[in-house]
């Protein structure tokens, strides 16, 4: 348990105010996908990880080149994808040591997790949920318009 522990203290340390951080994958199914292989099938440390950042601060720390559908779901930052959200690849590469296995993270709105869940069945582990920033600290919206409509998605 202290392990866990650990692995999600180094996400939520890292990680912007108001996001919650979700496991997925065959780490929580137990099988792969594509041919339903059983996790880590192929050796110890051979199936990966599947990290979410759910919120939309989180999304703002992809590239716009990062995302399967810009400002909703991102790619993985993974072996693949290495450099489409620069500012988390020291976190990537801290919980790879920490586990000894590759770590995916990637990024989404709410609904998109609630729709892979719920509609399409795709179970996930809520590991924790980083509370929003106290309302004295956060960064006052601009005025105008602009500002009115980035108040409104906050609420």
């Amino acid at each position: 348990m202290e392990f866990f522990q650990e692995f999600c203290r180094a996400i939520e340390d890292f990680i912007p105010p108001g996001t919650t951080v979700v496991m997925r994958g065959s780490a929580v199914t137990g099988c792969r996908w594509k041919d339903g292989a059983p996790f880590d099938s192929e050796g110890p440390g051979t199936s990966d990880l599947d990290v979410t950042l759910v919120g939309e601060r989180a999304l703002g720390l992809f590239k716009l080149t990062g995302f399967f559908v810009p400002g909703v779901h991102s790619r993985p930052l993974s072996e693949e994808d290495p450099d489409i959200a620069p500012d988390l690849v020291p976190l990537r590469q801290r919980l790879m040591t920490m586990v000894g296995r590759p770590v995916n993270i990637q990024a989404s709105r709410e609904i998109v997790i609630q729709f892979r869940g719920d509609m399409l069945g795709q179970p996930y582990l809520i590991l924790l949920e980083k509370a929003d920033a106290p309302a004295h600290e956060r960064q006052k919206a601009p005025e105008g318009p602009e500002g009115d409509a980035r108040q409104s998605e906050r609420a």
